[in-house]
């Protein structure tokens, strides 16, 4: 069992003040797997606090010396890929072939976006008699999850770096391991000592001090609405900024006289990859009463195609969720729609045949579901979809912006056809006949799904301040 019993605090490796061990569970043995610290509020104001004094030199750094560092941190973070994707795959479940191609390198795809936003970012531009300068924000304490750890971690990292801000990261305890190899990457790099700075913990630990501390002027934080509610309360005594990264319900409306067998698969793959735990998942299929037939038919053989198994070995299957926690409210979830009244088409209740041990769901499919059952309303975060039936478009326009969420909406259709919806799908990404973000364009929700975007020239514009200053000799 790997043991990381420090936190990373002004460019050092340093003994917990009052923490306590806590064991990581590896969701497809249900065996530790790794053992951390889990901080304490004195741990979190010593890293808030070398945030602070860092942030005087490092908020004057030039732009070449913030190019340069990103630059040191990208040729690092290459050396360290295959260990990031092993420390995914063990810790949060995702299978080696997800991990390797896409879990790890996601987060050294923020750096380099990043990097070439930073080197076309205008600072200056002149309005009417003013000068209006964007400037570094200050000390960001970022709290990130577990389901796609480094991707959320990275979207704040390198963003803030960029910016000319100091961090305090507090990654998920539930995927510790990835964070503590990146901060290894952050000293090998260079960053001098306070930028970057990485103390382990809970959300009512670590989470609520970095949350309420008056020396922190920015919290970014990612998971859920309920957590995303808990921490801008915590805030608001202080009147930091608050960005957040929420939950999401996202629909798959699929357009009458869709070519199923064409469109599907780009969009349905979307509930399976990471095994149904990303915020993005367009779980929520939305299809025209004349084909609900043909689309139930196709996707359950998707469905009963996908094979589950070892996180540890390569293919083309799911893994576990992360947690028991995770796997109950699942089931727990599954078990409503059979109650509440959905057709289950396949999967349901239970492991996979085969599976005695682990978090392991089954790809599960549900139609006739009503838009008022928890299904359709609650995130489930895990490998499971449903089929609602609409009679028209505004029909399904209108069922899909039934949900306090408004994260991403996926279209599956004609594409132009799809342009013409878009605008009426009230969430913060709008994918057409797939399911995934682009990386350097802007990420952010609607609604409860937050308030914020990262990613891009948007991402690095969230991490400053905006200044106006008038009266400058001409």
């Amino acid at each position: 069992m790997k043991s990381y019993p420090d936190h990373y605090i002004d460019g050092r490796w340093v003994a917990s003040d009052g923490g306590r061990t806590y064991q990581v569970i590896d969701p497809s043995t249900e065996q530790p797997v790794t053992e951390i610290t889990l901080g304490s509020p004195a741990d979190a104001d010593r890293a808030v606090t070398a945030a602070r004094r860092a942030f005087e030199t490092w908020s004057q750094s030039t732009v070449a010396d913030r190019q340069a560092l990103l630059g040191r941190i990208i040729e690092e973070y290459k050396k360290r890929l295959p260990d990031l994707a092993k420390a995914m795959s063990q810790e949060m479940g995702a299978p080696m072939g997800l991990a390797t191609a896409a879990q790890a390198p996601t987060g050294l795809g923020h750096f380099a976006a990043t990097l070439k936003a930073l080197s076309e970012f205008k600072f200056e531009e002149q309005v009417g008699r003013a000068k209006v300068v964007h400037e570094p924000l200050g000390v960001v304490a970022m709290i990130t999850p577990w389901n796609w750890p480094l991707n959320q971690i990275c979207a704040k990292v390198a963003p803030a770096l960029a910016a000319g801000d100091t961090m305090v990261l507090k990654p998920s305890e539930e995927a510790p391991s990835c964070a503590i190899i990146l901060a290894e990457i952050m000293d090998a790099a260079g960053v001098p000592p306070g930028v970057f700075n990485l103390v382990n913990g809970d959300g009512p630990g670590v989470g609520a001090t970095l949350s309420a501390h008056p020396d922190v002027d920015m919290v970014s934080f990612t998971g859920s609405t309920r957590a995303g509610i808990a921490v801008a309360q915590a805030a608001a005594a202080t009147v930091k900024r608050v960005h957040q990264e929420l939950g999401g319900k996202a629909a798959n409306l699929v357009l009458q006289g869709a070519d199923l067998a064409a469109v599907l698969p780009g969009t349905v793959t979307g509930v399976l990859a990471n095994s149904g735990q990303s915020c993005i998942a367009p779980t929520r299929l939305l299809v025209h009463q004349s084909q609900v037939t043909e689309a139930t038919q196709f996707i359950k053989g998707m469905m009963e195609q996908t094979p589950v198994g070892d996180p540890a070995k390569l293919g083309q299957h799911i893994g576990p969720v992360v947690n028991k926690a995770q796997f109950d409210k699942i089931q727990g979830l599954i078990q409503s729609a059979i109650e509440e009244g959905a057709t289950l088409v396949t999967g349901g209740v239970g492991r996979p045949d085969g599976r005695d041990v682990g978090y392991y769901i089954r790809p599960t499919l549900f139609a006739d579901v009503r838009p008022d059952m928890r299904i359709a309303q609650e995130e489930v975060f895990g490998p499971v979809a449903t089929i609602t039936s609409y009679a028209d478009e505004a029909e399904a326009v209108r069922i899909a912006n039934d949900t306090p969420y408004g994260l991403s909406a996926t279209i599956s259709g004609d594409p132009a056809r799809a342009a013409e919806v878009a605008p009426k799908l009230r969430a913060g990404l709008v994918t057409i006949n797939s399911w995934s973000p682009d990386i350097a364009a802007p990420f952010g929700g609607y609604k409860q799904s937050g308030n914020g975007r990262e990613n891009g020239r948007y991402g690095l514009t969230d991490f400053m301040e905006v200044k106006t200053v008038v009266g400058l000799p001409a």
